[in-house]
């Protein structure tokens, strides 16, 4: 599994790439792995406000559908459209063509509650083996 550096986790598996005061968000490889082959994804749509630790869409895979969770608060800026004709690009390369949402964080707060790689790769490790 690859845990980019440059990348903060959320506990939802989330992770988000910041520059700026923007966010791209997506879901982690682990995430991914865990979906198995994703087939859809809804996403809000540009100007939607989304909410940190609140459901902005779903990702739906042959095992089953999961919510996808704001890891900031602000407002969605972009949305990856070719993840419409292909959603296989959540599982083949999660952090560059699997993006998901770009957001305006409204809340540079919001950061300090997201974890770094090692933090992330503990957090699984500890979710995994009870």
């Amino acid at each position: 599994m690859q845990f980019p550096d440059e990348l903060l986790y959320s506990t939802g598996h989330e992770w988000i790439l910041v520059e700026n005061g923007m966010g791209k968000v997506g879901l982690t490889d682990y995430a991914e792995q865990m979906l198995g082959d994703v087939v859809y994804v809804e996403m809000p749509e540009i100007g939607t406000e989304v909410t940190k630790g609140e459901a902005f869409g779903v990702v739906e895979s042959v095992k089953a559908a999961s919510d996808i969770y704001a890891p900031v608060s602000g407002e969605v800026t972009g949305i990856n459209e070719d993840l419409g004709e292909h959603p296989e690009h959540i599982n083949r390369s999660p952090y560059e063509l699997g993006w998901i949402i770009k957001v305006k964080i409204s809340n540079k707060a919001d950061l300090d509650d997201l974890m770094d790689r090692k933090k992330y790769q503990e957090y699984i490790l500890k979710e995994t083996n009870g």
